[in-house]
């Protein structure tokens, strides 16, 4: 059996018996309009993550997942992303950030609108009491409204 183990903030070493320190408060999203359709939407966002020199770990296309055992869900694909050289730092002197990356951004379509959403750094690194690295948290949200607001009319 596995004990709790946790980690003090701030800390790389484990804490046995301590409960992960996180916020309770409610997540803080974005989301954009985008210009375009909903297929063109995720092959242009992918094209600008990638060439702003990121990874793309994986896209899932969440409403095809929903197809395969019977359900419906309107277009959804999750693409998840990233750059060790931004990420590695954040997760070495904060390992719950783990829990957080690598960035994902939801792409989805409701009554024929196509919207872009995402969660900015600086949100997740509030939540987990992320100090020290105000420079790189606001360059990862100005990537990430950079990668967004290409997209958007909003």
């Amino acid at each position: 059996m596995l004990g709790r183990v946790a980690f003090r903030a701030g800390s790389r070493r484990p804490e046995h018996g301590l409960q992960a320190k996180a916020s309770k408060k409610w997540r803080v999203t974005k989301t954009k309009r985008s210009l375009w359709p909903f297929a063109e939407t995720v092959a242009r966002l992918s094209a600008a993550i990638a060439d702003a020199g990121n990874t793309v770990f994986a896209t899932i296309d969440q409403s095809a997942a929903a197809r395969g055992v019977g359900l419906t869900l309107r277009p959804t694909t999750l693409i998840v992303f990233g750059n060790p050289r931004g990420g590695t730092p954040l997760m070495d002197a904060f390992p719950l950030v783990a829990l957080e990356l690598p960035l994902k951004i939801a792409v989805w379509e409701e009554d024929g609108s196509v919207n872009v959403t995402y969660e900015p750094v600086s949100e997740l690194a509030a939540r987990y009491e992320v100090s020290g690295m105000d420079a790189r948290i606001a360059a990862m949200d100005a990537a990430l409204e950079a990668l967004t607001g290409v997209l958007s009319t909003q």
